[in-house]
């Protein structure tokens, strides 16, 4: 019966097996995430692949690049496709979205910067700006109003 099951591929070796199982016809999932422009595995060393198990675990465990099946002394466990679709659910445009500091703010938010020089400072997330994730946000201090360009990374939600 086929069902999803986590593989353990050698190190460095995700994007490989992805390619020769998706060669083989096999569903494969390799979730993936971008960090400062370069894409990375979500899970370095693991991909979800869909096969009958136990007709193609042997196939499966001597492609090259894997190291195993996880499982136990049983044998290979079965992941539910819930919990690799609510992974899939996370993704934008193929890779996963990271929540660093929780819900992104939006426009009109209160805001707090939670990274570099300028942390603690809070303002309000008035736009974004370009396509290098960066926001404008207005800045309030007692008889002092500007406005300040930031990475939006380096902001979350304040508090309410």
């Amino acid at each position: 019966m086929k069902n999803w099951f986590v593989v353990n591929t050698k190190p460095k070796k995700e994007l490989r097996v992805e390619m020769i199982f998706r060669e083989a016809g096999f569903a494969i999932y390799c979730p993936k995430y971008a960090e400062e422009r370069m894409v990375k595995p979500f899970f370095p060393g693991y991909c979800f692949l869909f096969f009958d198990h136990p007709a193609e675990l042997r196939l499966v465990s001597y492609t090259r690049g894997v190291k195993k099946v996880v499982g136990n002394r049983a044998g290979a466990i079965a992941i539910p496709a819930e919990a690799v679709e609510a992974i899939r659910a996370r993704e934008k445009a193929g890779l996963i979205e990271l929540q660093k500091y929780g819900d992104e703010p939006r426009v009109g938010d209160e805001i707090e910067v939670v990274e570099g020089p300028l942390r603690g400072l809070k303002g309000v997330f008035q736009r974004e700006v370009g396509e290098r994730e960066r926001v404008m946000i207005l800045l309030s201090y007692v008889s002092y109003q500007g406005q300040l360009l930031i990475e939006k990374k380096k902001l979350r939600r304040a508090a309410a």
